[in-house]
């Protein structure tokens, strides 16, 4: 999922950088917000790779065994403490 959403934001800054250089094109004809919307996608794409990373270490940390989550709620049980 990282390498997707990776992929797209690098295409995003890749198209804004394309662009870039024909910026007096694109005012002449009103079409300023295609270079807008590529850099608006790339920002965004960064804030996605970081939601995406940050999600898949929670994924695996809810699914190693050994992260002790099982055992801490069994400890503070009321059972537990008399």
């Amino acid at each position: 999922m990282v390498a997707t959403v990776t992929g797209g934001t690098v295409i995003w800054f890749v198209l804004f950088l394309v662009q870039l250089p024909f910026y007096g094109w694109f005012a002449d004809h009103g079409h300023t917000w295609w270079l807008w919307t590529c850099l608006a996608g790339g920002g965004l794409g960064l804030f996605g790779i970081w939601y995406v990373r940050r999600r898949e270490a929670a994924i695996k940390r809810a699914a190693d065994p050994a992260s002790g989550t099982d055992s801490d709620s069994a400890s503070n049980s009321p059972s537990s403490a008399a």
